[in-house]
């Protein structure tokens, strides 16, 4: 059975656009793959943080993967910070990359521009990204193709390790490929659909989060910008507002975007939009009833212990290989 690992930051409640870009396919993949996923909270204190909310937040995202559907059964769900082989083997990669290949991710240079004082730590994290990926030795890492930067500098390091330190016929380490959505993998703010979705967002009518009521989501749809045409069609270039619509609505329902431009093609945007916000509703409503009892529950911390430690277990050997490798064993 084929490897995946992924993980999400602990800095707020994940946005509809992280769920289909990543937490829904999350769900799926279990059924076919083994599955590793993580709460990255080291990568969280690459921007300040308050420890309290951190902590609680941690705990927050853990009970979503569970109340999502992630079954503690057929995947290993655990906290970043708990299998201290991550930071052990992010300081081999961060040693063994170039600067110049941090220095031109674009979230690097978007994330410092908006910071007074940038902290070495966010230049670094790709690096750290790049060991969460191969101490899991992954064959595939779901994520939003706003990510794809992060894969290609993950492949890159093992092309050059494994030139390195292995040889042709016996690589030391895999190289990963990147899973995302066949529709919907960079949805955008609901305001201004030119900008990906994100709950940083200073208006948070731009996005809905995972565990917004009925009613703010009904209202953040209704409110979501579209154009004066009146006309239902998929154009990502002329028609930013109206084609993210359609890849949210496809991703909450079994409909393909061209079967919903068909189905809307006379109806106009207040019934496209009602119908939309109904279907967010239908899968958000019943997932934060299982958060409440998820995060009430001492079964959580069971969960993320024991996935804590199978994590360990095969980080530690892949990290075992790394140290063998450059010469610390």
């Amino acid at each position: 059975m084929k490897r995946i690992f992924s993980g999400v930051q602990p800095s707020g409640i994940p946005t509809i656009g992280n769920y289909i870009g990543a937490l829904k396919q999350f769900v799926e993949l279990q059924e076919t793959y083994e599955t590793y996923y993580c709460v990255v909270n080291e990568h969280a204190i690459t921007v300040a943080q308050e420890p309290d909310i951190l902590r609680e937040n941690t705990r927050k995202l853990a009970a979503l993967y569970l109340a999502l559907g992630v079954d503690p059964n057929q995947s290993k769900i655990f906290i970043q910070s708990h299998v201290p082989a991550h930071a052990q083997a992010g300081w081999i990669v961060q040693c063994l990359t170039p600067l110049g290949e941090l220095e031109r991710m674009t979230q690097y240079k978007d994330k410092a521009q908006k910071q007074q004082s940038v902290l070495a730590g966010l230049l670094a994290y790709p690096a750290l990204m790049v060991a969460d990926i191969i101490l899991y030795q992954s064959d595939l890492v779901p994520v939003g193709d706003d990510q794809k930067q992060h894969i290609e500098l993950t492949r890159n390091f093992v092309d050059r390790f494994n030139h390195r330190f292995g040889t042709k016929k016996a690589p030391l380490l895999k190289k990963p490929e990147m899973f995302t959505p066949k529709a919907g993998g960079r949805i955008m703010s609901l305001q201004d659909p030119t900008s990906k979705m994100s709950k940083s967002d200073a208006n948070d009518k731009g996005f809905i989060s995972l565990l917004d009521p009925p009613k703010r989501i009904e209202k953040k749809i209704k409110s979501a910008v579209t154009d004066s045409s009146g006309e239902i069609s998929y154009d990502p270039v002329n028609k930013p507002g109206v084609s993210n619509l359609l890849d949210i609505y496809s991703a909450f329902s079994t409909y393909t975007v061209d079967e919903l431009v068909n189905q809307y093609q006379n109806q106009g945007y207040g019934a496209l939009k009602k119908d939309i916000a109904d279907a967010i509703i239908s899968v958000l409503e019943p997932m934060q009833q299982r958060y409440e009892h998820w995060l009430a529950s001492d079964e959580l911390d069971d969960v993320l212990r024991d996935g804590a430690t199978a994590a360990s277990e095969v980080a530690n050997e892949t990290l075992a290989i790394l140290e063998a490798a450059i010469g610390f064993r």
